[in-house]
């Protein structure tokens, strides 16, 4: 077999990306006949068929599906070179950057200040959601790092690093104080706020009532840690929130902390970003001051 022609190659995997001729024309700015002529000489290089019809779409045969695979790879990790080549060129560092919706912004905010320094011109794109949906977007490249409550197994997540940056403890506040009941039966006099089960703190949460044996009434489930506490303070109602982030303020009282569960800090990232100068320094920085429970890395890149 002769050697491939790549532009063949590229306009197979857009095709397969979008599921029609006519879409990966527009993509790539050709004609869909145009297109389809260089699918069909691909094809008698590769001596088999790449599509069948399926609706008014194009899904890949079984030789095509072989074939995609292969290609994902290839143009992924040259969409990942031209990544690093890129910021490092650029005047500016671009990074952006994910943040679990449950997660403090206070406590996040310190975090972030870390990547950033004078003297360093870095571009700082933040955006917020869930654990899941960010880690769709870092497996497909859309981001560059989260940072979330929860780590990754590398060996689920291959290219996928995660670097536990610390935890913080975690208390149950109220903008009066409880004094009829001690902790934790007070928390079935009033109701209560807690971070949404798909959260890993909410699920500790939950798991943690349930082992009390206590009967709560929970009166709402937040992904926004913010949203959840503004909510509390108006509901007069209990709600969670990292100790870190709440003991200063004046008119919330703590009603009891978990000792036995805290907010996890983590930064995810890609391989491709290992070598970029913020993540370099969020991987090496010492949070012990920010996190006073303080614990090694879960997995570090060497």
């Amino acid at each position: 077999m002769n050697q491939l022609n790549f532009n063949h190659l590229y306009y197979f995997w857009q095709i397969c990306k979008s599921g029609s001729v006519t879409v990966a024309a527009e993509v790539l700015s050709l004609t869909p006949q145009t297109i389809t002529g260089q699918i069909k000489t691909l094809e008698e290089r590769l001596q088999g068929k790449l599509f069948r019809r399926q609706g008014r779409g194009l899904v890949p045969t079984e030789l095509g599906q072989l074939v995609f695979r292969y290609a994902d790879r290839m143009f992924t990790l040259g969409q990942e070179m031209l990544d690093i080549v890129n910021y490092r060129k650029e005047s500016h560092l671009l990074l952006d950057v994910g943040v679990a919706d449950a997660l403090s912004k206070q406590l996040v905010s310190k975090v972030l200040e870390t990547a950033v320094v004078a003297e360093e011109k870095i571009h700082l794109r933040c955006f917020e959601s869930t654990h899941e949906m960010l880690l769709e977007q870092l497996s497909q490249h859309k981001l560059d790092m989260i940072i979330s409550d929860c780590s990754i197994d590398p060996t689920q997540q291959e290219g996928l690093f995660s670097v536990k940056l610390g935890e913080c403890p975690i208390s149950f506040w109220s903008t009066q104080p409880l004094t009829e009941h001690a902790f934790p039966a007070c928390l079935e006099t009033r109701p209560l706020l807690i971070p949404g089960r798909r959260s890993m703190l909410g699920r500790k949460i939950l798991n943690w009532i349930t082992t009390q044996g206590l009967q709560v009434e929970i009166l709402g489930e937040f992904d926004d840690a913010a949203l959840m506490k503004a909510f509390g303070a108006r509901q007069k109602a209990i709600f969670v929130a990292p100790l870190l982030e709440i003991s200063h303020q004046e008119g919330i009282y703590e009603v009891g902390q978990l000792d036995a569960v805290s907010e996890e800090y983590h930064i995810l990232f890609a391989e491709r970003m290992i070598q970029h100068p913020a993540v370099q320094r969020l991987c090496h920085a010492d949070f012990s001051g920010l996190f006073p429970r303080q614990s090694t890395d879960e997995k570090k890149p060497a």
